[in-house]
């Protein structure tokens, strides 16, 4: 089994059925040389998520986004893919998005800032991601 598949099986427990899924159509979203939580930042950065983003990177509550602000950061386009490889519609691709890209910033981030270990992407990236979720 290599790294990816184990690493998107611990995240399974704390992310429901389809963290498998959901991790490789992340990867999808930068280089798809792995789960690149630096490249996603800037993609939603890039399309008017900055306030909502830093909530989620600090140390406070996470502020809420709906499907349609997900959608409209990341592009349709984007969005689209996601929810080709998570086998659902753009909309429900969204939606899961919303509810995942907050979790995932807010257990990768410290004191409002990307921890090193999960800014690198592929494999070892999405492992200490999988560290992270279960250390906190």
């Amino acid at each position: 089994m290599d790294l990816l598949k184990m690493g998107q099986q611990l995240l399974g427990d704390k992310l429901g059925d389809n963290a498998g899924g959901m991790m490789e159509a992340l990867s999808g979203l930068t280089s798809g040389k792995g789960l690149d939580l630096a490249g996603i930042k800037e993609k939603l950065m890039a399309g008017g998520m900055g306030d909502e983003l830093q909530s989620w990177l600090g140390d406070g509550e996470n502020k809420e986004v709906t499907a349609e602000q997900v959608k409209n950061a990341l592009g349709e386009d984007q969005v689209a893919q996601v929810a080709n490889k998570l086998g659902c519609d753009t909309d429900t691709a969204a939606s899961q998005l919303k509810d995942v890209l907050p979790s995932l910033m807010d257990k990768a981030s410290s004191g409002g800032d990307l921890m090193s270990q999960f800014t690198g992407g592929g494999a070892g990236g999405l492992m200490g991601m999988a560290k992270g979720l279960f250390n906190k």
